[in-house]
């Protein structure tokens, strides 16, 4: 089964205090530890995430740098895992901006984090703060991309700042050429990877960022991946399953995640949706939960509870193909 239509409110929000209630009565990696802890049943971890993070500035906690708010919902999921979706530390991403804002806040879930980079770490040269802060979880510093295995699913972390990378990212490309061999060495069968500029999206602050990775996302449908995560839009918006020429696809399709929501301050550029957009939101910081089970996921947006966001939740479940 695959997320067909939109989910209405009433739905999304059920989804997402099912979550909550089986974390609230779980404890410490309940959703990892716990057989039928999510809606797909059997032995499950929960990965969480968000991207465009923390601001450097002394204003942590206002309502345009919102990271606080975040790390402690974060802190209160408990969850297996956390993958950083890009722009984690602004402005240009230095190793002291990481040490003075990032890691009083998100920086607390360190030792389970799995970050990817985006373009305000290459503000500064070479990314040199985003890989000396994460160390060996950021990869090869020449590179910025890797994979790991995460319960039963396959996890790939990708680096869409192609004009860094050398090589870029286009067909034949190192880091295109190393996703197709990753991608065959796998015996998983369920298969996620994040990165950070969306392939699809419905606002208009950067959607001239889509072609850059049209071959990784074409090697990723052929693979059988389920889902794509990205941020640089400071929004939440999620996309049915969809081929790489933006062609539905409920049997075969990748299901994007757009979460740009991690607590710099939100775009006001969602217009009309382009095809294929289920649901928008541009007005809650909060992070994605997945829950992995070795046949499929539950998803859940959960919203900062502050009140200083909004309230928008999103959330369901999907087989893996």
């Amino acid at each position: 089964m695959r997320p067909g239509g939109v989910i209405g409110s009433t739905v999304a929000v059920k989804a997402t205090l099912r979550l909550l209630a089986v974390v609230a009565v779980a404890g410490v990696g309940a959703l990892g530890a716990c057989a039928g802890g999510g809606l797909n049943g059997g032995s499950a971890v929960t990965l969480a995430a968000a991207g465009d993070i923390s601001c450097a500035s002394s204003n942590v906690g206002s309502s345009s740098c919102h990271a606080k708010a975040t790390s402690e919902l974060l802190l209160s999921l408990k969850p297996d895992a956390v993958v950083t979706l890009g722009d984690n530390q602004y402005e240009s991403g230095t190793y002291a901006d990481y040490v003075s804002y990032y890691d009083p806040t998100w920086g607390r879930l360190k030792d389970i984090t799995q970050p990817s980079p985006g373009n305000h770490e290459y503000k500064t040269g070479g990314a040199a703060g985003y890989f000396a802060y994460f160390g060996p979880a950021a990869g090869d510093s020449q590179k910025g991309y890797h994979s790991f295995d995460l319960g039963a699913w396959h996890i790939v972390a990708l680096n869409s700042n192609c004009g860094d990378v050398p090589g870029g990212c286009g067909a034949g490309s190192p880091q295109e050429t190393w996703l197709k061999a990753d991608l065959a060495a796998s015996p998983a069968l369920c298969t996620l990877a994040y990165w950070h500029h969306p392939f699809y999206t419905s606002g208009s602050t950067h959607q001239g960022d889509r072609s850059r990775m049209s071959a990784i996302w074409q090697d990723l449908y052929a693979a059988g991946a389920e889902v794509v995560l990205s941020g640089h839009e400071h929004n939440y918006e999620r996309f049915a399953p969809q081929d790489a020429a933006g062609r539905a696809d409920a049997a075969r399709g990748v299901v994007q995640f757009v979460v740009g929501t991690g607590g710099k301050g939100h775009y006001n550029d969602l217009g009309t949706p382009i095809p294929n957009s289920v649901v928008r939101d541009a007005t809650s910081f909060g992070v994605l939960t997945l829950t992995l089970s070795p046949e499929g996921y539950d998803w859940a947006f959960v919203p900062d509870p502050t009140g200083s966001g909004g309230s928008f939740a999103d959330g369901g479940s999907a087989e893996c193909h």
